[in-house]
Parts: structure tokens; C-alpha cells; sequence
């Protein structure tokens, strides 16, 4: 299967990925809360998206350029690392 190109198809893959998968999917839904911008009900669009700027400086850190898009594998193992390590 081929990456995608853009963030919303990105978000695509994940959803598809987390319909196959309950563990997927709730691995995902957490680290969506976790990544959240803080006070998000007091800002428009008033959805728990995360802060540009924060999302910009991981994606810098793990790929060395702020409009990275990551690998579906990456953000995935990246969720069920966050799990595993959040449970022990």
C-alpha cells in the first residue's frame, strides 16, 4: 500500500487501520488526547486538535523537517510504544 501524501490522507489510513482494529483504534484515540492543544474549548474551531506549533517541533525532531508526514508504520508503532510504556 502506498503512503499518503497529504495529513488527511494520513488520518484515512489511521481510521482504516483503526476499523480492523479495536486495540489500533484505541491506541490511536489516545494518543490523539494526548497530543491535544491545551484550553482547546476556548479557541475556534473548538475541537482537540493539537497546537501547530507543538505538532510542527515533533515532526522536526523525529524527521528533521516540520511539514513531514509520517509513515502510517511510524505513528502506529509510535501509539502502541506510547501504550505499552504508559502501562508498565
Amino acid at each position: 500500500m502506498a503512503e499518503p501524501e497529504t495529513m488527511g490522507g494520513l488520518v484515512l489510513s489511521l481510521a482504516a487501520r483503526s476499523a480492523l482494529n479495536p486495540r489500533t483504534a484505541l491506541d490511536l484515540l489516545t494518543l490523539a488526547w494526548a497530543f491535544r492543544r491545551r484550553e482547546w474549548w476556548r479557541q475556534p474551531p473548538f475541537l482537540p486538535l493539537p497546537d501547530r506549533a507543538y505538532l510542527e517541533w515533533r515532526l522536526h525532531t523525529a524527521y528533521g523537517e516540520e511539514r513531514a508526514l509520517p509513515p502510517v508504520e511510524d505513528v502506529l508503532r509510535f501509539a502502541r510504544w506510547r501504550r505499552r510504556l504508559l502501562s508498565a
